[in-house]
């Protein structure tokens, strides 16, 4: 336990996991709760929420459940509401939430490419939208965004619409940075690489035919380490840009790859 974002309240968007195991929103959670701050765990699976308020309150952290679909703007305003009747103000924002449905321009549906657009994009505006005004009230806040290498980098299979929306969450979130900086207000975006992760297992199923073990092993064979990554590193840097230790960095966009995207031809 420490004590880097004691008194501070937070909102984590997607802080289940999609399937069992420890991904980013629920190490996040619990690696917030176990550095002080009150955490208002949001998921549209309530059940996956619980599961991560039950190690919080193993632990003695506090915590409150909201479900919520992050693509609506009134589920979005209702996080915000809850979090402050529950805490009485919001010092972080991590928008967790995202998905991954692959595929290139041609065999794509024009549905699958509105959802990945709503989730992993507009998601992000919506609760900004409702969050931000407090923070600027405070005259303080920090927004987390989840994007990933996929912005910046082709990885092995093509999956535009996730791409796209990734390069969209830097885009945005360089704006909003610029927009309340001098509100008190900071906003950067995280780069996950290969991660090991349940959505990962979850996608890679889908994917290739459920032989995930081999998958893996040809992931952590991509990554200069020689492992993908954990969901425990994209918590510690989380909570790094959430605490005050941060205070002088916003509108960076922080790769976090164990140095796949220094490699020329990675893949």
């Amino acid at each position: 336990m420490g004590d880097r974002l004691k008194g501070k309240v937070t909102v984590v968007t997607g802080a289940g996991s999609i399937g069992p195991g420890i991904g980013n929103g629920k190490a996040t959670s619990v690696l917030y709760a176990r550095e002080g701050a009150k955490v208002v765990l949001v998921d549209m699976n309530l059940e996956a929420a619980n599961e991560t308020k039950s190690i919080i309150d193993g632990e003695g952290g506090e915590c409150i459940t909201v479900e919520a679909d992050v693509t609506r703007s009134s589920d979005c305003k209702n996080i915000i509401d809850e979090c402050l009747r529950a805490y009485g103000r919001i010092d972080v924002l991590h928008n967790n939430v995202g998905i991954e449905i692959p595929g290139g321009v041609e065999d794509m549906s024009e549905e699958d490419w509105d959802k990945t657009m709503a989730v992993n994009l507009k998601s992000m505006f919506l609760t900004c939208k409702y969050a931000v005004p407090h923070m600027v009230a405070q005259g303080r806040g920090s927004i987390i965004n989840i994007s990933s290498i996929n912005a910046i980098r082709n990885l092995p299979y093509i999956t535009i619409a996730y791409s796209a929306s990734k390069a969209g969450v830097i885009a945005f979130t360089r704006e909003v940075a610029i927009q309340y900086a001098s509100k008190g207000v900071r906003a950067n975006a995280i780069l996950p690489g290969m991660m090991n992760t349940p959505m990962v297992v979850a996608a890679l199923t889908g994917a290739f035919g459920g032989n995930v073990e081999q998958m893996m092993k040809t992931r952590d064979g991509m990554c200069p380490t020689g492992k993908q990554g954990e969901p425990w590193d994209v918590a510690s840097l989380s909570v790094f840009l959430a605490s005050d230790d941060a205070k002088y960095i916003t509108g960076a966009a922080l790769v976090l790859d164990g140095g796949l995207t220094c490699i020329v031809k990675p893949f």
